[in-house]
Order: C-alpha cells, then sequence, then structure tokens
C-alpha cells in the first residue's frame, strides 16, 4: 500500500477528502520523523515504536575490487512492532 492508497482508505472510513487525509498523513511521518531526528522515540500503543539505533563501525567490501573498507558508524532509525501488530499478522 502505498500513500495515496492509505489517504484513500482513510478518507472513506473518516468522511474526510483525499487531500485532507494526505496532509494529515505528512503531518504524522513529518513529526515522527522529526522527534527521531531529535533522539525521541514514539510509541504507538497496539501498533510500535520508533526508535533510533546506534549501528557500530564494521568491515565491509568493495563490490567492484573486493577491497575491505571500514563503513563508519551510524544512527538509524528502526521500527518495534507492538504485540497486536504481531498478532494481527499472524
Amino acid at each position: 500500500m502505498r500513500k495515496p492508497e492509505l489517504a484513500a482508505a482513510i478518507a472513506e472510513k473518516t468522511d474526510l477528502s483525499k487531500e485532507k487525509a494526505t496532509e494529515i498523513i505528512t503531518v504524522v511521518t513529518d513529526r515522527i520523523a522529526q522527534a527521531l531526528a531529535e533522539g525521541d522515540n514514539v510509541s504507538l500503543i497496539g501498533f510500535g515504536t520508533f526508535e533510533v539505533r546506534q549501528r557500530a563501525e564494521r568491515q565491509g567490501k568493495n563490490p567492484q575490487t573486493g577491497e575491505p573498507i571500514t563503513i563508519a558508524a551510524a544512527k538509524v532509525p528502526a521500527f518495534k512492532p507492538g504485540k497486536a501488530l504481531k498478532d494481527s499478522v499472524q
């Protein structure tokens, strides 16, 4: 499902316009990204938690030459699904 499809589903369930539903999705995703950039976690009870994880520096290979390279440490966004979401997929 892509953003326009999600917006259409929200619009249908809530009697909002597709444009308003798209705007709401954009605000929610932007705010989650902003919170992660500030180092905060975002918990949506029953759905899951968005968090920032620290990835350690590691060794890799240049795929063209096979030469070893060092991949720098990085902060990466992560999602941990909640129990209700896990159960709904089963």
